[in-house]
């Protein structure tokens, strides 16, 4: 193992200190309930022009509410599985090897579409929305985590949410989320 990333890296990775090598088991893991979040390329360290992290999705699982970032694009790059998204209108399924591209400013949410796990890589362009999902997980597993405070904390991020989403996307597509087996 080398140099793996363990914290939002303060400055650019420049290979002053040799290769940087992030293994199958390395980078910061964060559990935000419907799908996990494993840090690959913190923003500081690309010199902010994106960030990486991976997503693995448990089996017919909704990522997240309909969503629209103001500040980010979105590339996924699938690993393992099958995915699905809502792209605006659009109901798109990509495979192992497929890569699509979730623009700024449009309506979205994607899902594991599958019986099987499911993994994406997302490239986040220009990098930042990273800390979102490094705040939400530290929030999410305190004993004392009030879904109340997602507005608050998507709004810094430049993030709307449409929580209300959820029971429809997944009965249209048959998949579960945490929210649904809490209500």
């Amino acid at each position: 193992m080398n140099a793996a990333s363990s914290a939002p890296g303060e400055s650019r990775f420049d290979g002053s200190g040799g290769p940087r090598i992030i293994g199958p088991e390395d980078g910061k893991y964060a559990d935000i309930q419907s799908i996990g979040v494993r840090f690959m390329a913190w923003t500081g360290e690309t010199g902010g022009g994106f960030s990486l992290v991976e997503h693995p999705m448990p089996p017919r699982g909704l990522a997240a509410p309909l969503h629209k970032h103001s500040r980010e694009d979105e590339y996924s790059y699938v690993l393992e599985g099958r995915m699905g998204a809502l792209l605006g209108k659009d109901t798109v399924y990509a495979e192992v090897g497929d890569f699509v591209f979730k623009p700024r400013d449009q309506w979205h949410t994607f899902w594991n579409a599958g019986d099987e796990p499911c993994r994406i890589l997302e490239i986040i362009s220009p990098g930042g929305f990273e800390r979102f999902f490094d705040e939400l997980g530290g929030l999410m597993s305190s004993a004392d985590f009030d879904p109340g405070q997602l507005p608050e904390v998507a709004g810094r991020y430049g993030l709307e949410v449409d929580p209300e989403s959820i029971p429809r996307v997944c009965e249209e597509y048959g998949l579960t989320h945490p929210m649904l087996e809490q209500g």
